[in-house]
């Protein structure tokens, strides 16, 4: 009898985790018609995109993709939604399927042809070294022994790899442009390695950087980057747009727009302090914080019931169970965050066939990630309640269930709220891991506003305050509640 309450009691478990997991994994499908596509970018990649201070692409100056994008969906009839990532997260969700398209300032070469197909180029672009302004380095002659830098998987990152025998270098990578110049900037790097047009549009906006280069190295056309052999309907309508604004001229009054124009790199000293800062972004920075909030409070509820769920598997009277639950509990704690969400995101749709949303992809990361926690939290709270209590429980007659639930529970609970309050901090940190992924999370706000003003200093400052703040709020409820326990 007792051993069927425990199997009703895991399979109710089981069964409300995975109704919660693939309900939120379940997105409804759009019939062709009036399909909206994913088409994927890069937060920090101006001129080819510019994300206004809400984190969108609705400002005066979105970018030359995005706006051509713009003009081009208009002019063909199609409906598409944009998914801001690092160039490397971008290559990773086309690979796996999660979104339809790249258009990031993709160069074509031989090896991704290979895997990708390509629309018509609407750009030739080429890479550029870049040094700090007080720098003696006027050529890659002179890197031998340095440090320079470039971002993953893009044609400099590539160029750096192939050539890095020949004159002596490491390379450090990093994920966004803004990083990686400061980078240089504060000593650390020698030299940055990017696209051209990028980088004289970050100078020109107060980089204090300069370009070495006399001209670009391996010039190669830019396109929009498709799945290979998929979403042959999408390419066709993005290469008769290309072709009908470069007919037009419209796409060489965006191009000229953003390379000749000092209209597009405007900003004001104001905006540049503290105060300014959070009054041109106030809305950026609640949006993130919003996302924050979010993820935390139902990534905790979803890891609580994961871990309570583990936790008591592991403390019942079955050596099977708790096999399984010291089983998941090491595979979970042994993941590396990020390395986690990248497999939820990028990796699994390879396997299950079907897109999983960003947010849902957080989420699910952090219930497996921090439920893993907690049910070690769980199991441990059980396990430091004296022995003695479960004998005298059952020695009045109770069952192993009743006595957990009824005597130990209560005891353990006490115990666990300390390290499960410390927890519950840890998980609301922890989601800036997801800015990895695309997760419009308060960090990830941060570096997109960083993108647009290099005041990196200001808004790190900002940014973590607000996290201070937060997480002292939270531990003034947790002693609250550990006092109204006692």
């Amino acid at each position: 009898m007792q051993s069927k309450r425990w199997k009703t009691l895991v399979t109710t478990c089981v069964a409300i985790i995975g109704i919660l997991v693939g309900w939120l994994m379940v997105t409804p499908q759009r019939a062709s018609a009036d399909r909206t596509y994913t088409i994927a970018t890069n937060f920090t990649f101006a001129p080819f995109a510019i994300q206004d201070s809400k984190g969108g692409y609705n400002g005066k100056n979105p970018g030359i993709e995005i706006e051509m994008l713009k003009q081009i969906a208009k002019h063909e009839g199609f409906k598409y939604t944009l998914k801001p990532m690092s160039f490397n997260g971008d290559l990773q969700a086309l690979e796996g399927g999660q979104v339809d398209a790249v258009m990031a300032g993709m160069s074509v070469t031989d090896e991704r042809k290979q895997k990708f197909d390509f629309s018509e180029s609407y750009y030739m672009d080429g890479v550029v070294m870049a040094v700090a302004k007080d720098s003696k380095i006027t050529s890659m002659k002179q890197l031998k022994g340095k440090v320079v830098s470039a971002k993953p998987g893009t044609s400099a990152a590539l160029y750096l790899k192939a050539n890095q025998k020949k004159y002596g270098y490491k390379i450090r990578y990093f994920d966004s442009s803004n990083t990686m110049w400061n980078d240089v900037k504060t000593g650390n790097t020698a030299a940055t390695f990017d696209d051209g047009p990028v980088l004289q549009y970050g100078i020109r906006t107060g980089v204090q950087l300069k370009v070495v280069t006399k001209k670009p190295i391996d010039a190669q056309p830019i396109a929009i980057g498709f799945k290979k052999g998929e979403n042959q309907e999408l390419q066709a309508k993005i290469n008769d747009g290309i072709k009908w604004m470069k007919s037009t001229g419209r796409l060489k009054a965006i191009v000229d727009k953003y390379t000749k124009s000092a209209e597009t790199t405007k900003t004001s000293t104001a905006s540049r302090t503290i105060l300014g800062l959070i009054k041109a972004n106030k809305d950026a920075l609640l949006g993130g914080l919003w996302v924050t909030i979010e993820l935390t409070v139902v990534g905790i509820v979803l890891a609580m019931i994961f871990g309570l769920f583990l936790g008591i598997l592991g403390v019942v009277e079955s050596k099977v169970a708790n096999a399984i639950s010291s089983t998941i509990i090491y595979i979970f704690r042994g993941f590396p965050m990020i390395v986690l969400a990248f497999f939820i995101y990028m990796g699994l749709p390879n396997v299950i066939g079907h897109k999983i949303p960003l947010f849902v992809a957080g989420v699910i990361t952090l219930m497996l990630d921090e439920g893993a926690y907690i049910g070690a939290i769980v199991k441990g709270g059980f396990d430091a309640v004296d022995k003695g209590q479960w004998e005298a429980a059952r020695s009045l007659g109770l069952p192993y269930s009743k006595a957990l639930v009824k005597v130990i529970a209560p005891q353990g609970l006490k115990i666990m709220v300390p390290s499960l309050v410390n927890q519950f901090i840890i998980t609301l940190k922890d989601t800036s891991i997801l800015s990895a992924i695309g997760v419009m999370e308060l960090t990830q706000t941060g570096t997109v506003i960083i993108s647009q003003n290099m005041e990196g200093f200001r808004m790190w400052l900002i940014i973590g305050t607000i996290y201070v703040v937060i997480i002292t709020l939270l531990t003034w409820l947790s002693n609250y509640i550990q006092k109204r326990m006692v």
